[in-house]
């Protein structure tokens, strides 16, 4: 399972880094970013659920 972020789309709100910090992080340019090649089998559900909650649905988890 891999995980995206259209940055350009971020409106930098931070909700998937609080809610899957093993995946996602918010970027030194301020943008989140995937910080994982692969989401871990372990964080899958929490994965999916920052994918879920992005209030304007720009993280792909597939």
């Amino acid at each position: 399972m891999k995980a995206e972020i259209d940055r350009e789309g971020c409106i930098e709100c931070g909700l998937c880094a609080s809610t899957c910090p093993e995946v996602f992080r918010m970027g030194d340019d301020g943008p989140a970013e995937v910080i994982v090649d692969e989401v871990p089998d372990s964080v899958e559900e929490s994965a999916i659920e920052a994918q879920d909650g992005c209030p304007v649905a720009v993280i792909k988890v597939e």
